[in-house]
């Protein structure tokens, strides 16, 4: 059924690039019809052929578009609570690994578990992101390291959007690691490079990921999968620059990837490269945190470059295991600086772009009607709390 109503009363953060800050109309007015928004503006203006549509007033909250998860690994088996607490105890990474811990211990429980076990473990993930005024969430494939478990990730990331009032979009990140005893050039040729043209051919790959580093695969191997990438017309993102720096900024760059995610270790000349290519830098904090980091990304290299940067929780079993997007924003302005402004944008508009996404991510007509309500009554509240979750509703979709 067609519904036709307008928002009042509210505080409108419509995070519109060219308005500055958090493009912010006082109380304003915003005309949703079906799944798009048609009007935002002061409500003094609202337009005479709206005014005799239905009302429902805000109270004087904020309303900000949906939040945009732009990375996570929500889709896995197992946990590591056990291996974190070793490490806690005082066992080294190496001990961790011989009882089974590390990524292997993910790989394992994954490939073990079927597509309904998958989906009834990543559905209560997918909970908590909505529960705060998330919309769209990005799902990584990359614990099967084999072409039928990397399958079932995708599927059933495909099935959260369709279990949950949420968007999904799918990255298949074959190349997430080398499986124990394998050669990374076979497995390249022989499971990743296969399985993506599987995945493809399925409809399930929105964009491709891939983890350069020194621990995973080297910039002439990721290389080798974004031209599989590039001759299936999928566009390209990647992990890159968080251990050290072995050129995979500059790689993404070359690609123009999508986004470039960690980037703890890249330089100034990455910066500009990234800048050039129009590629978003995706910080990532949590597993900055998790993992004891001490080289923060170059913020202010990004800003004086001019380059979008967006946030994501980086939910994860191992390195990231954080659930509050929320929560991710706080620590991207307590532990890179960023701002609350910078915060808000790198989880809307710079967000939807890392994605590849063009109809979300700010308040504006033709923009999809995806939107965040909050008890705040200033948009810095959201990247201030701790812990806090000041959600009032979600609209998604121009349905409450």
């Amino acid at each position: 059924m067609a519904q036709r109503y307008v928002i009042s009363g509210a505080t409108a953060a419509t995070m519109e690039e060219t308005v500055g800050n958090y493009g912010l109309v006082e109380n304003a007015a915003i005309v949703i019809e079906d799944d798009k928004i048609s009007w935002v503006g002061a409500a003094a203006d609202l337009p005479p052929e709206f005014t005799s549509l239905e009302r429902k007033d805000l109270a004087g909250r904020v309303v900000t578009p949906g939040l945009i998860d732009c990375h996570t690994h929500i889709v896995h088996g197992g946990n590591r609570a056990r291996e974190f607490e070793m490490r806690l105890n005082g066992a080294s990474y190496e001990e961790v690994a011989r009882a089974g811990g590390g990524i292997v211990s993910t790989v394992s429980a994954t490939r073990g578990a079927s597509e309904t076990d998958l989906l009834a473990s990543a559905l209560p993930r997918a909970d908590a992101l909505i529960a705060q005024g998330v919309s769209v969430i990005e799902v990584k494939s990359g614990y099967g390291l084999d072409r039928d478990t990397e399958l079932k990730m995708l599927r059933v990331a495909r099935a959260l959007g369709q279990h949950r009032p949420v968007r999904v979009v799918t990255s298949f990140l074959g190349a997430h690691a080398v499986p124990a005893g394998a050669d990374a050039d076979t497995y390249i040729d022989t499971v990743c490079l296969p399985t993506l043209e599987a995945a493809h051919a399925e409809g399930l790959v929105d964009a491709v990921d891939g983890f350069c580093e020194g621990i995973a695969f080297d910039t002439a191997q990721i290389a080798r999968v974004f031209d599989k990438a590039r001759a299936l017309g999928l566009p390209v993102k990647l992990h890159a620059e968080q251990l050290s720096h072995i050129g995979g900024t500059e790689l993404a760059a070359k690609y123009a990837a999508l986004s470039a995610d960690h980037v703890e270790y890249a330089t100034e000349s990455d910066a500009a490269a990234l800048a050039a290519a129009g590629t978003v830098a995706v910080l990532l904090p949590g597993a900055f945190y998790t993992i004891h980091e001490t080289q923060a990304p170059p913020v202010q290299a990004f800003r004086e470059h001019g380059v979008p940067m967006a946030v994501g929780t980086d939910w994860n079993p191992g390195s990231s295991p954080l659930g509050s997007l929320l929560l991710a924003m706080n620590m991207a302005c307590t532990l890179f600086r960023m701002t609350p402004a910078e915060a808000l944008a790198g989880t809307t508009r710079n967000a939807a772009r890392a994605l590849g996404l063009a109809d979300c991510g700010s308040i504006a007509p033709g923009m999809r009607a995806d939107l965040a309500i909050w008890d705040i009554s200033d948009p810095a509240e959201l990247s201030y709390g701790i812990g806090i979750n000041p959600l009032h509703s979600r609209i998604f979709g121009g349905v409450a």
